[in-house]
């Protein structure tokens, strides 16, 4: 059977069902897309039937757009399409797995899987930038992290040295499948946190859904060891190579001697200075990250250092927004109780009275009020003036908050109008609740 990039229809007739319906068996796969928008010409389109709209519908949009073929569950009238190829399949998003699986036994680079409770983004990003310097890279992109994401990723793979892959998930399962499907030679694990923890249960079943991505790999994990659970599995030594970083459990890259000021953090990696242009435990575990993985591929200590000198945030991820007379942190994109506390943790090093407006922290299940009680036990921690909360779940939070000022809200917009009222000059600002809660309208009004 031909592979890679010389993979034809013919290979992958079967597969799921998988019959040509118009075409030509010999045409060979390029580029591959779910989305018609990001067509390119000779790419192969996939519909997939979400639960808002029916992707095998717009077949034409994507032939139209360059297509040479369409990968369907279901079409209608054809017959007028001409020098095209059709593929009818029983399930897509089982075609695309099965096909990215094949393709990866013609992928012969480094792969590094990375998952986790948070954090799993801004680690595969610190990742891949310091691959770049030596390497050229493929890696997931945005939402990448589903078995459909990830396995498009794996099919446009095309010369890339080395590929570094996200791997979400919302239910037990998953991970495994990720892991199978990329075979992974190196997996990092950011930290075991409460993210899911209404589908399954407790912080061990999220434990062993993440260390799920065992099954597919070859060679090293690489575990963050101020996490407690992982801490706890990594004494048990089930699995060898095991390396672990962190900040205040001994660890084979331990980060000392920590400082932190307004303009980033430092710290002593074996006696070498380290400076991360932006503040908080989190970004000193990425960094020392990136050491280990500079490291494994032959990137000197300088390299990463320079990486990490230009690392920035991502949107919405505490994206500071400075004001005339006044500072918005947007951490919009998403909420849990571990990043409520890494937020929590950097706002505490900077001058100014702080207002912290929270919203509901979704998916959770029968765990809402417990944890969101626990978050506002949390905020007791913290020197904060002002907590706004937002939402049905948030009022547990302000229950349980001993915070001198502080007001609860079940809608955005009263939110708002009570900030106005309160924001004073040199405040400093944080809003952060799950992405459903639409809290970037918050962020966006008080731009205004």
């Amino acid at each position: 059977m031909a592979l890679g990039d010389n993979m034809k229809i013919k290979d992958v007739l079967g597969i799921s069902n998988a019959k040509l319906i118009c075409g030509d068996v010999d045409w060979e796969f390029k580029g591959f897309s779910k989305d018609t928008r990001t067509i390119r010409p000779h790419d192969t389109y996939i519909g997939i039937k979400g639960e808002n709209f029916d992707g095998n519908l717009f077949y034409r949009d994507a032939f139209l757009r360059g297509a040479d073929t369409c990968i369907l569950e279901h079409l209608d009238k054809w017959e007028d399409i001409k020098d095209k190829n059709i593929i009818l399949v029983d399930n897509t998003l089982e075609f695309v797995m099965a096909l990215a699986s094949l393709k990866r036994k013609s992928i012969h680079v480094p792969v590094i899987a990375i998952t986790g409770s948070v954090g799993k983004t801004s680690t595969k990003e610190i990742v891949a930038s310091t691959l770049e310097v030596k390497y050229k890279v493929l890696k997931t992109i945005g939402n990448e992290n589903s078995l459909l994401g990830m396995s498009l990723r794996l099919l446009n793979y095309q010369d890339e040295d080395i590929i570094v892959l996200e791997m979400g998930m919302n239910q037990k399962g998953e991970i495994k499948k990720l892991s199978q499907i990329a075979r992974p030679n190196k997996a990092i694990i950011t930290n075991i946190g409460t993210s899911h923890i209404g589908n399954l249960g407790s912080r061990e079943n999220i434990l062993k859904a993440k260390l799920e991505i065992l099954e597919g790999l070859d060679e090293d994990i690489i575990i963050n060891n101020d996490n407690d659970l992982l801490n706890l599995w990594q004494k048990k030594r089930e699995y060898s190579p095991i390396i672990t970083f962190g900040i205040h459990n001994p660890s084979d890259y331990q980060a000392l001697d920590v400082s932190y000021g307004i303009y980033g953090s430092k710290y002593y990696l074996n006696k070498e200075l380290v400076s991360i242009p932006v503040i908080g435990e989190v970004f000193i575990l990425n960094s020392l990250v990136a050491f280990i993985i500079g490291d494994m591929y032959g990137i000197s200590h300088e390299q990463v250092k320079n990486v990490i000198s230009k690392l920035k945030l991502e949107r919405h991820r505490m994206e500071f927004i400075k004001k005339s007379d006044y500072t918005i942190i947007d951490d919009t994109y998403n909420a849990s109780l571990d990043s409520i506390r890494s937020s929590l943790d950097i706002i505490s090093y900077l001058k100014g009275r702080k207002i912290v407006v929270l919203g509901d922290v979704l998916e959770l299940g029968l765990y809402g009020e417990e944890i969101h009680r626990n978050i506002g036990k949390l905020l007791n921690n913290y020197d904060i003036d002002t907590l706004v909360t937002v939402g049905s779940l948030s009022e547990f939070i302000n229950i349980e908050a001993n915070i001198k000022n502080n007001y609860h809200f079940l809608s955005n917009d009263e939110a708002i109008k009570c900030l106005k009222k309160i924001i004073k000059a040199d405040d400093i600002i944080l809003v952060k609740a799950s992405h459903g809660m639409n809290f970037i309208e918050i962020v966006q009004d008080l731009i205004k």
